[in-house]
Formats: C-alpha cells, structure tokens, sequence
C-alpha cells in the first residue's frame, strides 16, 4: 500500500472532563416609563389651597420571564401633603397608580431568573382645581437576566506513557455564581415615639431604607442581618406636625440547598408594600405599628482553584485537537465607601422649625483613570420647615457626591448610591444646615478569557516523520515565549531542556542565554 492509499488511523484521547452548575447574567435591560393620574379630592377631604410637598414609595409586585420577556408590575403610592383651604395645618392626600414594566421580545433569552429594581426618577403634582390634582411620574427599572448554564472544562488527560504525550495544565482562580435564592417576607415591630415630643393623631408621611450588615450560610440556610431606617412625619392632637425615626434591627432565614459554607452572598431587597399604624391601645399615640412586605433576592458566588488543560501534543505522533473559549470571572468584589456630606440649604425666610428632612440619589457614573475608579451621584435633599408664621415649606437642592477607589484597571464596575441614615439639620442664620452619610455600593467584577482543549486526536498508524530536521538546537528564549513554546515547537519536552541545561526549574532559564534544545526522537 502506498502513501495515498494509507489511511489515517486516529485514536481518541481520554480527557477528564469537569461540569460545575453554575449562573451566567443573560442579559441587562433599563425601562423608562412615564405614568400620569387624575385624582379626585374624596368628599371627606377638605379643598386644596396649596400643595407642599409630593412623596412617593415604589411597590414591585411581581416579576416574571416568558419566553425571554421580562413583565413586572407594581403601584407607586403617593402622598400629597397641602394645606387646606380656609383652615390651618397640614393634610395629606394618598393614592396609588399602579404601574407595568416589559421588556422587548426575548430580550433575555434562556433565562430562569430575574432581579429588578424600580426608582421613581421624578414625582410632582399639581392642583388642577381645589378638588383635583394631576400627578406626573418618571420610573426607571433595571433588570438582569440570569441563565442555568454549565460550567463545562477539561482539566487533565490520561494516557499511555508510549504515547508520549506532553500535556500544559494552567491553575485558574474563579468566582462562580452558583445559587439564586428567593423570598418574600414580612417584618412587623412597634416603633416608639420620643417621650419629649407630643403623641401622633396622625401619620402624613413615612420613609423606609434597608441595610444589610451580614449574611452567612449555616448548614443548608442562609442567615442574614441588617437595620430598617423608618422616618416619620405626622400631626399630633393639636394639629402641629411632629416628626420621628427609628432603627429597626431585623434578621432572616433563607433555604439554599447545596450550597457551600464559605460562599460569599449578596442581597437585595425590594419593598412590596409598607403599613404604618398608630397603636389603638395607646391613648398618647407614642406606638407606631410598622409592617413592612419584602422580596429578597440572595446571589451566592464560591471560589475555586481550577486546573484547566491549556495545551497538548507529542512528540511520537500527529495530533490533532479542538479548543474551547472560557471566559472566567477571576475576580468578584461588593464593597461600601461612605461620603459625608455638610451642605447649608438657603431658604431666604426666618425658619421657625424643620419638620422633615430627606435625601435621594440619582444614578451613578463611573469613570476609570487607570486602576481609580470615580463615582459620582447627585442628591436631592429636601427639607420641610415651618416660617415664622408657621406656614409649612419646602427647600430642595441638589448636591454632588463622589468617591475614589483602587481596583483593577481591567475590572468592571457597577454601583448604587442611597442615603440609609437619618438627615440631620440645624437651623441657622444662612438657613438649613443638613449633615449626611451617602453609601456607595459598588460591585467590581474583572474576567479572563482562557482556552482548555475539549477533545484530542492521535494518528497512531505512523510514528512522526522528522527527518530533516535537527538533532540539536542552540538558541535564546523569546521575550514572548515560554518553556512550553520552545518545547512543543522542537519536538521536545520541558524536561529534556532543563536536563540538557543542567537546569531544575522552569524557573531557572536565563532570558539572555543561549539554551541547548535536543529532540527527542520517538
């Protein structure tokens, strides 16, 4: 039989193949919408003079995937506070527009799980007639979309020693996205006014944030810790407005199966509805009822070392193989720098009282010079103060906020910004002096991009033909190269040239110097 009639004979190598369950973000969407309502004064209701301020809390009720297609829904419950016409005081107005967010058609395809975040972006009503007003609302949602998707890699490859097949394995450090857990729950806890003050005959309005301090696995649940920072705004007895806060400590159990105990969680958590009641069974009104209806969302990321098989051939025989992109989070990091800020709010009148103080915060940008990172957010901070006529008022202005930190330069960055703490504010000869904390809460993720072979061929029929070629090299090492490279591209292997070198380590070959590579003949 001559060379053309021979055939090929290849032989499949043994690979030793790992599959880790894993979650991979399928895709990231921001939904804008605007919403508009009409909203009758009910008859029990007295005629609006002037509204004085608008407040709003986002309820996300539900969150579902079809197909690819994210749908979300939920109400935004606003209060309106004016004062009455002909009368005194404060009021309050609340109604709820509901409110539905979808995405495009498949615009997260092959995906199980969903998180979403929706902010009102802007709120503002006005007085159509003393007993109408039109309400005006932007919201902004941002979704990710998580896909179930095997981890598949190739880490080792077994063989006959008179193959002699030399094999490159590479140790890789990764964070795997490897659960998603899901609940809804209810606090309740009794929130007590301050003795010094006068009790609520009233509530006006309120403000809920949340903070988690810690999470941990134990067993197969996850425990997680925090604080609920309630503020207040309410009319006592007299028809004077009072306000209060409280931090309220809560602890959770969530179920994660499977999961590893040095596994690194993190939380959010999304209001699905808040209840605040003066206790009937308090004749001062010092006891608040709070209720408060969560989703929590747990992400779960463990660590490994890998071993990925990098590289393959021999040197007695032809071989072929297929090779397989990997992109790998190599590195994974969720951490909170906290700005505080001192900023005098001007109102151009004598101020009697401050009533309320609030503080929002928009998106924030990053930008990257080298391995800084930069944030920046803007706050909208707003007070509700008495004149000295004591006729309520509203200040707002808006300041910058920002904050350094050092990671990665080929990292990526994402980050939110919220004010978890009670403002403070002092009263004085250039207004309102507000004293702050903004938290930023940022998450720093860098992947690598690796290939592992995925399957290996020899052609076992005939040993490798190298005649022609040298017995012995006399070369430098590249400035790019590797004792792998110098290796596979004579026919040799790492050992041959170290021993030739009268070398023990890798390590050890010179960069300047000439190096004797011997083939090794099959």
């Amino acid at each position: 039989m001559n060379c053309r009639e021979r055939k090929e004979f290849f032989m499949e190598l043994e690979l030793k193949k790992v599959s880790l369950d894993t979650y991979e973000t399928g895709g990231e969407l921001t939904l804008t919408q605007e919403e508009t309502a009409e909203t009758i004064v009910p008859d029990y209701c007295p005629d609006i003079a002037r509204i004085i301020e608008t407040v709003g809390k986002v309820f996300l009720h539900s969150r579902e995937l079809r197909d690819g297609k994210a749908e979300l829904s939920g109400t935004v419950r606003v209060t309106v506070l004016y004062t009455p016409d002909g009368e005194s005081g404060v009021r309050t107005l609340e109604f709820a527009i509901p409110f539905t967010a979808e995405s495009d058609g498949r615009a997260l395809p092959g995906c199980q799980h969903l998180t979403a975040e929706t902010e009102a972006e802007f709120l503002e009503a006005r007085v159509l007639n003393p007993r109408k007003i039109f309400t005006h609302c932007k919201l902004v949602t941002h979704v990710t979309g998580y896909q179930r998707k095997p981890f598949l890699f190739c880490e080792d490859v077994e063989t006959e020693s008179g193959l002699q097949v030399e094999k490159r394995q590479e140790k890789q450090h990764a964070i795997l996205l490897t659960h998603i857990a899901e609940k809804d729950f209810t606090f309740t806890e009794e929130m007590n006014l301050s003795p010094g003050r006068e009790g609520a005959a009233e509530l006006l309005t309120s403000q809920v944030s949340s903070t988690v301090s810690e999470a941990k696995i134990v067993g197969s649940k996850l425990i997680f810790k925090g604080v609920f920072s309630i503020s207040l705004l309410y009319r006592d007895s007299s028809g004077a407005c009072g306000s209060a806060s409280s931090e309220l400590p809560f602890s959770q159990i969530m179920e994660v199966e499977g999961a590893q105990e040095g596994a690194a969680a993190s939380l959010q958590l999304q209001l699905t509805g808040t209840d605040f009641q003066i206790d009937g069974d308090d004749p001062e009104g010092r006891q608040i009822a709070v209720t408060l209806y969560l989703h929590a969302t747990a992400l779960l990321r463990e660590e490994q070392e890998l071993t990925l098989l990098s590289d393959l051939y021999s040197t007695a025989y032809d071989m072929t193989y297929e090779a397989a992109p990997l992109n790998i989070t190599s590195f994974c990091e969720n951490l909170t720098r906290r700005q505080t800020l001192r900023e005098v709010l001007e109102i151009g009148v004598v101020a009697e009282s401050i009533l309320a103080l609030s503080a929002g915060c928009g998106t924030v940008s990053v930008s990257r010079e080298g391995n800084t990172a930069v944030l920046r957010t803007g706050v909208t901070v707003r007070a509700m103060y008495l004149d000295e006529g004591g006729v309520p008022l509203v200040a707002e202005r808006s300041i910058d906020a920002s904050c350094q930190l050092e990671l990665p330069e080929d990292c990526r960055v994402t980050a939110r910004a919220v004010c978890s703490e009670e403002v403070q504010g002092t009263l004085g000869d250039r207004g309102i002096e507000v004293r702050f904390p903004v938290d930023f809460h940022v998450e720093a993720a860098a992947r690598v991009k690796k290939v592992c072979v995925s399957a290996a061929k020899l052609d076992t029929e005939t040993t490798k033909d190298l005649g022609g070629a040298p017995s012995l090299v006399l070369r430098c090492i590249g400035r790019q190269e590797s004792a792998w490279d110098l290796a596979k591209k004579y026919n040799t292997t790492i050992a041959a040239i170290l021993s030739a070198n009268q070398l023990e380590e890798e390590g050890e070959i010179p960069q300047d110097q000439m190096l004797l590579i011997p083939r090794k003949r099959a």
